[in-house]
């Protein structure tokens, strides 16, 4: 059974964003009251309640549209660059449309403190006679149900403004504000009866079998890659930088798996932000980073590797995500030229992108194409390995062993020649890959010794190509009666206090208790 669709659709600042947020209970599109903000599709998929509990939870995807009509704020029509924003309206307009088109249910928002306005009725006299998409679904045409909701209602005194939308011949319209949370449960609890019962099947929380975010700088062409690998356009492809502004989930369909691309608004330096809204933006491709599975760092093939791919590159590396890094426009940069005289070749941009991207040496570097489709479905294939790769758990044993033999080679030590000691290690977690040591004294795995760490074990463990998170922290203070070269026991290490301050989000610490083995032989001191 599909998931039903809700869309929101109305003029700008009628509330469109703020109702899918309140509905989402999770900041996704961005408020602001700057027209123009929203201008692709923003869907998220989240699960509705049942009124006082009775009953199962019903998933629903909603979906946020850009506003029609207006698209500029007055004195706001152009960008700093000169840009015309206004182009723009018909591609927001042919996004209203295909949303409408693919609704089971529309939600047609109407700020009740501004009263009806012309555009409103305009708006809803197309909705009625077709005039943007296509409100008929299904092999039997199935005409798709329009319902005013009128937002704004703050309180009591705004009810009777309310009821006015009523003369739209769309039914008695549902209320709500999403400042004062006024009839927000009311809201909800309409919205589950309008949609259908889920099959048993369905009867749980949805979920992707991969979620990529897409993040690069402005035109590095992450909404073209959406709309080629989607089969549609799916979000706005415009030569006006900056077009995407909030991070835009598309769920795809690939060899009967489901994928989500969060498209992420295109960045630049912090000191050139114009705006709040770029702020948003901002936070939202870092949130977008937090909740994917995999991460895609689009650079462009046909420009030189900038400070923001660099500073996104630092972003992916403090997030532990698997990433691949995919040049993009490579059908226009290959063959060009170097200022050596040669031609450029992949070898050739891989060591480039090794040298300027030091810090993602381990993410694979993939060479694509929008245009052509150029490697895009083994683009998808990477990526499933790639989480697979952060998904592995290794034993124990094998990473006692391992540590031993490392140390043995090169132990951490300082300019007194005092040597660390390691009590305990083990994988505690996956996703990414966290291995945890407790210590004698943590201040001797320096920076530079936890970078030789990690890349000794990325060599010898299943982790070759993704990041592996290291956790180290001393011991509670030493047993008195510990005599050197003495395995020490699980009660004298005191693993989870040692560790509680770093463990993986989510994690508690009976979960770590309960990730170590009870053979002493798995622990080791050595010197």
């Amino acid at each position: 059974m599909p998931i039903p669709r809700v869309v929101i659709v109305g003029r700008p600042n009628a509330g469109k964003s703020s109702l899918l947020n309140m509905i989402a209970r999770e900041l996704v599109s961005i408020v602001d009251p700057t027209p123009g903000v929203t201008r692709d599709r923003v869907a998220v998929i989240t699960d509705l309640d049942p009124p006082e509990g009775r009953g199962p939870r019903k998933p629903v995807e909603i979906m946020d549209t850009g506003g029609f009509g207006v698209y500029t704020a007055e004195g706001r029509r152009f960008d700093e660059i000169g840009n015309d924003l206004a182009k723009l309206t018909p591609e927001i307009e042919a996004q209203i449309a295909q949303a409408v088109a693919g609704a089971d249910l529309i939600l047609l928002a109407i700020d009740a403190q501004a009263g009806l306005t012309a555009q409103d009725e305009l708006f809803a006299t197309m909705l009625r006679e077709g005039r943007i998409g296509s409100r008929r679904r299904g092999e039997l045409g199935r005409l798709a149900r329009v319902q005013v909701i009128a937002t704004k209602v703050d309180d009591s005194r705004w009810e009777p403004h309310a009821h006015e939308l009523s003369a739209l011949g769309f039914g008695e319209p549902w209320m709500c504000s999403s400042t004062t949370n006024y009839m927000r449960r009311d809201l909800v609890d309409r919205l589950y009866a309008a949609l259908p019962d889920p099959a048993p099947e369905d009867d749980r929380v949805v979920r992707a079998d991969l979620r990529i975010a897409i993040i690069g700088k402005r035109n590095a062409g992450k909404s073209s890659l959406v709309n080629a690998l989607a089969g549609e356009a799916r979000v706005i492809v415009s030569e006006i930088p900056g077009t995407t502004r909030d991070a835009i989930d598309v769920r795809i369909e690939r060899e009967g798996r489901s994928i989500v691309l969060i498209d992420t608004a295109g960045l630049r330096r912090k000191k050139s932000f114009q705006d709040q809204i770029e702020w948003y933006a901002f936070d939202r491709a870092k949130r977008a980073i937090a909740r994917a599975d995999v991460v895609w760092h689009v650079i462009d093939a046909t420009e030189k590797v900038s400070q923001v791919d660099e500073q996104l590159g630092q972003l992916v590396n403090a997030s532990f995500k698997p990433c691949v890094i995919v040049v993009n426009k490579w059908d226009l940069a290959e063959g060009r030229p170097t200022p050596s005289g040669r031609t450029v070749s992949t070898e050739d941009y891989g060591d480039y992108i090794a040298k300027e991207l030091g810090g993602l040496a381990w993410a694979p570097v993939a060479f694509s194409s929008a245009a052509t489709g150029l490697n895009l479905p083994a683009l998808v294939g990477v990526s499933f390995d790639l989480h697979a790769q952060a998904s592995l758990r290794v034993g124990t044993g094998k990473i006692n062993r391992l540590l031993r033999q490392i140390i043995a080679t090169r132990a951490p030590s300082d300019k007194l020649g005092s040597h660390a000691k390691v009590y305990y290690v083990a994988q505690v977690a996956t996703n990414p890959p966290t291995i945890a040591l407790v210590v004698n004294r943590p201040e001797l795995f320096t920076v530079n010794y936890r970078r030789f760490l990690v890349n000794r074990l990325r060599e010898e463990l299943p982790y070759a190509e993704v990041p592996i998170k290291l956790l180290v922290r001393a011991r509670k203070a030493a047993d008195p009666d510990e005599r050197p070269g003495r395995m020490v026991e699980t009660a004298d290490v005191d693993p989870a206090s040692a560790l509680s301050e770093s463990l993986p989000e989510g994690m508690t610490d009976a979960d770590l208790l309960a990730s170590m083995p009870d053979d002493p032989d798995a622990y080791f001191d050595d010197a």
